[in-house]
């Protein structure tokens, strides 16, 4: 399996583990990581059998101003960026996430806010074969969850987890 990490995350796929499928033939991603995922796959020439997206990094549905405001604060104050942004992440988590945090860059940032799922090429790697998995958390304070979940609905199978946040938990 190969992963892809969250903006300003690494090494948090143990985040996962009761979803993650263990192959040479799988590839995940979490949040930023899923659009680096998708990218991987859909550029790929390798058997690929699931493509699977935790939380993905999803804003098709928010407006330039969210996105610019997003952008403004992380370059005025990154640190009460961040702060604010791993809380809303773990959110209603209270667990320690501090091993797997990483500093993220504007330019990532930038990326995963104005990055264009697109359905074409969504369909084009459903059409190789390639099962693609979705999990999303309704309490999830990054993403927009209902529009994720009607984007990604046609093209995968989607997992909703009404007591989970940004962080998909069993136990919750």
């Amino acid at each position: 399996m190969r992963y892809f990490s969250g903006f300003c995350f690494e090494n948090e796929q143990e985040l996962f583990e009761d979803f993650l499928i263990k192959s040479d033939f799988c590839i995940a991603g979490f949040s930023y990581g899923a659009i680096k995922a998708f990218e991987y796959v859909y550029s790929s020439k390798n058997r690929i059998d699931t493509l699977q997206f935790f939380s993905p990094a999803f804003f098709l549905d928010r407006g330039e101003k969210f996105k610019r405001l997003q952008f403004m604060a992380f370059k005025k104050d990154k640190q009460n960026y961040l702060k604010n942004f791993y809380q809303n992440v773990l959110y209603p988590l209270e667990t320690d996430i501090s091993k797997y945090k990483k500093q993220g860059t504007a330019e990532e940032l930038k990326e995963l806010l104005n990055y264009k799922w697109d359905k074409e090429k969504l369909d084009i790697i459903t059409k190789r074969g390639t099962k693609i998995e979705v999990y999303l958390g309704k309490l999830d304070k990054i993403i927009n969850v209902e529009a994720a979940k009607e984007f990604f609905k046609p093209f995968a199978t989607v997992y909703y987890f009404n007591r989970s946040g940004h962080i998909i938990q069993m136990n919750n």
